[in-house]
């Protein structure tokens, strides 16, 4: 009798300490869990810290409180003016209500599923209202904004949290490259013979400018050489007239003296009369 109780007794102590050990459970601080009671949420959401269970009866799901990315493959979409575009894209995201979370999408592989739709859907729609060159030069941040925004208000349904939408890179399919680089090279070759044409142009001005200004240099320049010109020859004039007052017939002789200089040059000849008044002071003293 002694044995059977001892038993029993040792049977209910070791049941006692089984579900005490159950009945407590832990939560660390980058998780956040809930507690199922026959497969369905029960009470509310569990931060970090020692809580309290039912054994057997209650478990516990956690479920990450960090950030996580949702990389997705990547993926085609139409531009407005009709070009395909490949776009590689991840998103950030963290699971905002684990009880919405759970019931909605049971784990994380179904909330990258569902942000698979979400975020694709987003995409293709907002990079349909623009055309290629306005993604890839203009309106990029812009577009990523409001992707971005409707997809976390589309995550909230799914207690969701999605922190940022980004575009690693965008890549036309490879059937287009050829085409549109042929195409990019024909804008810049047309950019190109307009900038030298503007040049052209502008250096055809300058040139003009210059021969104008080279003009009007020259005819002042040439305009105030004759002024002095006009002032020697006046002063040398006046010269002249008071050294003929002074004496003529040395005056006269001076004259002819230059006149002869400017004429007799070497090898000159000459067929005049010696009795001409041109040589008068040569042949003078001659008899």
């Amino acid at each position: 009798m002694k044995n059977k109780l001892s038993a029993s007794l040792i049977i209910i102590i070791v049941l006692i300490f089984i579900a005490s050990v159950g009945a407590f459970y832990s939560v660390d601080q980058t998780k956040q869990a809930i507690v199922l009671e026959f497969g369905k949420p029960v009470g509310g959401i569990k931060n970090a810290g020692i809580h309290i269970k039912i054994p057997f009866i209650q478990q516990v799901l956690y479920f990450d409180k960090r950030l996580l990315v949702y990389d997705s493959p990547p993926t085609e979409i139409i531009t407005m003016d009709k070009k395909n575009l490949i776009i590689d894209n991840y998103a950030k995201w963290r699971i905002a209500n684990p009880l919405l979370f759970y019931k909605s999408v049971r784990n994380e592989a179904g909330a990258q599923a569902r942000l698979d739709d979400i975020v694709y859907a987003q995409l293709r729609v907002e990079m349909g209202k623009h055309t290629l060159s306005d993604i890839v030069s203009k309106y990029r941040d812009k577009i990523m904004v409001t992707v971005k925004k409707k997809c976390a208000e589309m995550g909230k349904i799914y207690g969701i949290e999605v922190v940022d939408v980004r575009i690693k890179r965008a890549d036309l399919p490879e059937q287009n490259e050829k085409h549109v680089f042929e195409r990019m090279k024909a804008e810049r070759s047309r950019e190109a013979k307009r900038y030298r044409s503007e040049g052209q142009e502008e250096a055809i001005k300058i040139r003009a400018q210059a021969n104008q200004e080279k003009t009007i240099i020259l005819a002042e320049a040439k305009k105030k050489s004759e002024i002095i010109k006009g002032n020697g020859d006046a002063e040398a004039t006046r010269i002249y007239a008071q050294a003929y007052k002074k004496d003529k017939e040395f005056y006269k002789f001076a004259r002819s003296l230059e006149t002869y200089k400017n004429s007799l040059k070497k090898n000159s000849t000459f067929v005049i009369s010696t009795d001409s008044d041109f040589f008068r002071y040569l042949f003078k003293n001659k008899k």
